[in-house]
This record gives structure tokens, sequence and C-alpha cells, in this order.
């Protein structure tokens, strides 16, 4: 993990549904609106993994 400017390690493994610029980037790397990022994070969890299969299932089904 990477650390951040205030010496936190920062977990890439997860989308932090409450950081609306986290939220902005996996909507718009995903081709989703935030909305849809975030009803996918009630739904499968905040694991980055299981938030974009779930995404690309949507984008692909």
């Amino acid at each position: 993990m990477s650390q951040t400017n205030r010496g936190r390690a920062q977990d890439r493994a997860r989308v932090a549904g409450g950081q609306d610029h986290e939220v902005r980037y996996e909507g718009k790397k995903e081709g989703v609106s935030k909305d849809e990022v975030k009803d996918t994070i009630k739904d499968v969890g905040n694991s980055r993994r299981k938030v974009e299969a779930k995404l690309d299932r949507k984008g692909n089904g």
C-alpha cells in the first residue's frame, strides 16, 4: 500500500463510497453515473474488484 501525505496507508483495493472524487473516478472509468457506482457499492460492498465486475456486467448486459 502507498502512503498518503499524512502518513496513512491507502487501500487501493477499496472504493470509498463517501469520497465524491473516488466515486466520480470509478464512474468515469466504467462509463456509468456516480449514482450507479454508489448503488453498486451498496449492493456488493466496497471491494474495487467486485464493484468493477458488477459495473462491467451492467455495461455489457
